[in-house]
């Protein structure tokens, strides 16, 4: 869950009143979202000649801004607005909402893409195959069924397959009972989504 924005972060906030220019407060709040860094402080400090101490707190209390919009998919400038006091500076408040109408949709896709979860399936094959040959009698000429689950792992490092295969081979038996198991599924899915 995203922090709460305090009266202490848009105490912090004014000290971007201090910039040179529009296109440094877009860079300190666009660079903070990613996250607090003692190079980012460092950056900022000397962009904005505060102290180092100052920065820091300036460029959390960024971050955490960003995040509570983002959270809380505030997506107008009016929802934006209203997180602000009546004395933060108009001028700078403009601006502030500006730049995060601007950039929440890129952040917003980036947190999705980062964010942690299972495989999914993205393609499903079988075909019946009888075995002809074998060092047993007894599975002559029975059908077994082949299928082929290919699944995108998102979670994977950098460089290696997003896709795999996965082949399995399964006799009659086998098959009936995935096929129940899957049912079981569906109809529990149904009562679900009934409710």
């Amino acid at each position: 869950m995203a922090a709460a924005v305090s009266s202490e972060h848009f105490d912090n906030l004014q000290l971007l009143l201090k910039a040179p220019s529009k296109d440094a407060v877009r860079d300190i709040c666009v660079q903070s979202h990613r996250g607090p860094s003692r190079r980012l402080a460092e950056t900022t400090a000397a962009a904005l000649g505060i102290p180092a101490a100052q920065a820091a707190q300036l460029v959390q209390s960024l971050h955490v801004l960003s995040h509570h919009v983002l959270f809380h998919n505030l997506s107008s400038p009016e929802q934006i607005l209203h997180l602000f006091p009546e004395s933060f500076h108009s001028s700078l408040k403009n601006l502030l909402t500006k730049i995060l109408l601007e950039n929440s949709p890129t952040w917003r896709t980036e947190a999705v893409s980062n964010q942690i979860s299972l495989p999914q399936l993205k393609e499903l094959d079988w075909r019946v195959d009888m075995v002809t040959g074998s060092d047993s009698v007894s599975r002559m000429s029975v059908p077994t069924c082949m299928v082929q689950f290919k699944m995108e792992d998102p979670c994977l490092p950098a460089g290696s397959e997003l896709v795999s295969a996965v082949t399995v081979e399964l006799s009659r038996e086998s098959l009936d009972t995935i096929l129940d198991g899957l049912g079981r599924i569906r109809d529990q899915l149904s009562v679900v989504a009934g409710k």
